[in-house]
């Protein structure tokens, strides 16, 4: 195998859950779905039917609670709650890890602003096609839902920087357009 042949796969092996991956798409119907959650370490049932009723619905995935970018997004998230809560809509975020941990984790870097769902088993983070290429965790992955169940915004980064300010943008962008 010639080297720039073998350090492109390697490169794709490690990096392959972005550049291998697609989220669903915009317009696309978003699978509805039930989890447990917590939410200031409180835990209670979220339903994304019931949530969706109330507005839209904030939903990102991300890979492992108390990891150096899932403690940013958290606290990204954090600090905007209050103007997603303006405009109507409300924050989940989802992981693989269980929800003893995720409890820690709505507390702590999620600062009781909104809560965090388990999907231990990964069956909801596959369904939004937001399962790494291990299926171990979940990729970072954003998505903006409107009360009619379709996807609006959708976006995919490792990077926790700009899925706050793409949601928030998708979200005021959706509540203008309600107005006109």
């Amino acid at each position: 195998m010639k080297p720039l042949v073998a350090a492109a796969l390697v490169s794709m092996m490690i990096g392959g859950a972005r550049s291998a991956h697609a989220e669903l798409p915009v317009g696309q119907a978003a699978p509805p779905f039930t989890l447990e959650a917590s939410m200031g370490g409180k835990d209670f049932t979220f339903s994304m039917t019931e949530a969706l009723k109330k507005g839209p619905v904030v939903l990102y995935f991300y890979p492992a609670a108390f990891t150096p970018g899932c403690t940013v997004e958290a606290h990204d998230f954090a600090e905007a709650a209050d103007e997603f809560h303006a405009l109507g809509a409300t924050v989940i975020g989802v992981s693989m890890d269980d929800l003893d941990k995720l409890r820690r984790f709505s507390v702590s870097e999620c600062r009781s602003k909104f809560p965090v769902a388990a999907d231990s088993k990964g069956i909801v983070t596959a369904e939004y096609d937001a399962k790494t290429v291990g299926a171990t965790h979940a990729n970072r992955i954003s998505y903006v839902i409107v009360p009619d169940g379709k996807i609006r915004m959708s976006y995919t980064d490792r990077s926790p920087d700009e899925h706050v300010s793409r949601a928030l943008a998708a979200v005021r962008e959706w509540k203008t357009a309600q107005k006109n």
